[in-house]
């Protein structure tokens, strides 16, 4: 195989990359967050997508912030990335933050990227190749990646209250089941406990398998028309932005991601004191 065929599916598995692991005009991007951001291996060649960084806006009182076009024009082509280019991204978790890069990249107008499905743990389940360093350094060439902002893909408090007086439209919250009642503390101190009015429950983990990777398709349109009772626009929270996109891969890959959105403060925003938001336990 010499030519670089583009994923005709936002998820592809450990041997669709292996197969073209070699090829001119892949780029491999390591996602990962917190405590999984220095695994100490790579996927070979992997380049840092660096959410804890320069991939999140750094003005923003908030973790994990959409930056500006431009700043993300320029982290990306230091990337080595080109409008051109196939971006495969993948986590150390799994599936847990790698699907936020993804998001960022369609956000701004970008096609051409597909998570690994079971990211690194998948990779190294499969016996494929790694190296054993994180992934820091530099792209051997500046990409020339141009960011294209599509409207409503990332959306603030505004869009989302208006979203929860929507009878069309159904706001999403993907963290666990305890953070979302209130009888579980928030990781992030200073947050009140509890969720929107009107928000609807969607764990992030229900759409996982035993083996951390994403259901199939038929499951996952299962998870979602059962939650949002065939509403047509769907609106994506968690705690800071991240593990919502989890929610909108899954609803790509159900057939439900034509107009979604991902709430870029999420908790972090809504579930301050300061904001003035209403929020409900139980």
């Amino acid at each position: 195989m010499g030519v670089l065929d583009e994923p005709n599916t936002p998820l592809v598995g450990p041997d669709w990359l292996a197969a073209r692991l070699h090829l001119p005009g892949l780029v491999v991007l390591d996602a990962s967050v917190g405590a999984h951001r220095d695994a100490g291996r790579r996927i070979p060649g992997a380049r840092r997508f660096d959410l804890d960084g320069a991939l999140s806006d750094p003005a923003s009182a908030l973790p994990h912030t959409m930056p500006a076009p431009a700043a993300f024009t320029e982290a990306v082509r230091a990337l080595g990335v080109d409008d051109g280019s196939t971006v495969v991204l993948y986590d150390a978790a799994g599936i847990y933050s790698s699907p936020r890069a993804w998001w960022m990249l369609r956000a701004m107008g970008f096609d051409r990227a597909a998570v690994l499905d079971g990211g690194l743990p998948a990779w190294c389940g499969a016996g494929l190749p790694v190296e054993e360093r994180a992934p820091e350094a530099a792209a051997p060439v500046r990409g020339g990646f141009t960011a294209r902002p599509r409207g409503g893909t990332v959306v603030g408090r505004a869009e989302v209250r208006a979203a929860l007086r929507d009878g069309a439209a159904v706001v999403l919250d993907a963290r666990s089941a305890g953070r979302y009642a209130g009888t579980a503390p928030e990781p992030r101190p200073g947050l009140r406990g509890g969720h929107m009015p009107g928000a609807v429950n969607l764990p992030f983990g229900e759409l996982l398998d035993g083996d951390g990777r994403m259901r199939s398709a038929d499951a996952l349109r299962a998870r979602f028309d059962e939650r949002t009772a065939g509403a047509e626009r769907l609106v994506f929270s968690c705690g800071s932005g991240v593990t919502a996109c989890v929610l909108a891969l899954g609803a790509e890959l159900a057939g439900r991601g034509k107009a979604a959105a991902v709430y870029d403060g999420s908790w972090s925003d809504w579930g301050r004191p300061a904001s003035g938001l209403p929020v409900v336990t139980g």
